[in-house]
């Protein structure tokens, strides 16, 4: 076989180039090691910043997200007694939009299916050579048997554990790790919503989020430590906690109910460099990890992938390399400025084991400060809704 891009993962990142190729009128391939069913079933997050709103017009899969996406105009941070609105669209004129990666995901998917374009599921030991020169190649094997495609360039967009970013020489690429001492414990419920915004809260017994899916569908979020175990949070554990660490006049308004979803998520910091070896591009978790403090990773995944289309686009369509050539720092000027919100949102929203007293007065004095500065306010919504690509 041989086609022009091969697309390695079918995540968000990975059908979301597929798509803008395909618009584009170039051929790809896309191979995925999980089964789709697997792919469409993971539960992941759902703030979409505006420029993935447009992004994802602009390649054809608005029509769901416009009738069932949130829009949301703000979000509260909680610190303690005291709740600080970040309005903003009183601040910026701008909005995020609430709508779950799920969906986003199915969203794609269905649009590939119905163009008829090749999507490989079930793929079993995926190995790529060949991208130090002109000619990539991609193996794989489907039900026993051998397959290898010829093509001009491949797109890691296969995750932190992907074979992408694995098959690069160690001596080639740098990696830069911040690993957190503690995880999130999230449960999916069909429960209506605490209230309409986002809630990110630091509580002294650790930090917790309430988001949402749709009106009567609730995603909720606990601070927990490394070594916990989804078994040992019964659901009744889970509301009485998130309870006790909501301001007050939230506490009677939590819906409880039974869970959907339940699981553990470590937080780390992570950005892998260059993201482009030769022919071989990294895209989406194969490059850089946020922690979800911000929701920054699938909007991340979108402007790689609005970066890494436009550089294909440009060879093809213009037979100019300008935009392959600086796809990398194109992309990574912004991964670490999104990089640095998360970072700091982090390290202000949650309650870290071996924190100083110090420590203690400076997350203090840093919402004091946002609480009193509209100009500090006006950052924290500029990078919340998304920078500029």
């Amino acid at each position: 076989m041989k086609t022009q891009v091969v697309i390695i993962g079918a995540g968000p990142a990975g059908l979301l180039l597929g798509q803008l190729l395909h618009l584009a009128g170039i051929e790809t391939v896309i191979i995925e090691r999980q089964s789709q069913e697997y792919v469409l079933s993971r539960i992941r997050a759902g703030v979409l910043e505006q420029g993935t709103v447009n992004l994802l017009h602009e390649a054809g899969l608005g029509a769901r997200l416009a009738k069932e996406g949130l829009v949301h105009h703000g979000f509260d941070l909680a610190f303690g007694t005291q709740i600080l609105n970040i309005n903003l669209h009183q601040l910026l004129g701008k909005e995020v939009t609430v709508y779950g990666q799920t969906e986003v995901t199915k969203d794609l998917a269905n649009a590939r299916s119905a163009a008829h374009l090749t999507t490989i599921y079930s793929a079993e030991n995926v190995s790529i050579t060949g991208f130090d020169s002109n000619h990539p190649k991609v193996q794989y094997q489907l039900a026993g048997k051998t397959h290898e495609i010829d093509c001009d360039f491949i797109a890691g967009c296969d995750g932190y554990h992907g074979v992408c970013r694995a098959s690069i020489p160690q001596n080639a690429i740098k990696e830069y790790e911040r690993v957190y001492p503690f995880g999130w414990l999230g449960i999916l419920a069909d429960t209506k919503p605490v209230q309409e915004e986002l809630i990110y809260g630091n509580h002294p017994d650790g930090f917790y989020l309430c988001s949402m899916r749709s009106p009567t569908r609730s995603r909720y979020y606990l601070q927990c430590t490394l070594d916990d175990h989804v078994n040992h949070w019964s659901d009744e554990r889970f509301w009485q906690t998130l309870q006790s660490r909501l301001p007050e006049n939230l506490q009677a308004a939590l819906e409880t109910g039974p869970s959907i979803e339940k699981s553990i998520a470590p937080l780390r910091s992570f950005v892998a460099e260059p993201l482009r070896f030769g022919r071989l591009f990294l895209a989406g978790d194969a490059g850089h990890i946020v922690p979800p403090t911000g929701a920054k990773g699938l909007n991340l995944a979108v402007s790689d992938v609005r970066y890494l289309s436009w550089a294909l686009m440009e060879y093809y369509q213009e037979k100019n390399e300008s935009g392959i050539q600086h796809y990398s720092q194109r992309a990574l000027a912004r991964i670490w400025k999104a990089e640095r919100f998360s970072w700091s949102l982090t390290n202000l929203m949650h309650q870290f084991p071996d924190m100083s007293g110090f420590e203690k007065k400076m997350q203090i004095a840093e919402f004091d400060f946002l609480m009193s500065s509209e100009s500090a306010q006006r950052a924290i919504a500029e990078n919340y809704v998304g920078l500029a690509y």
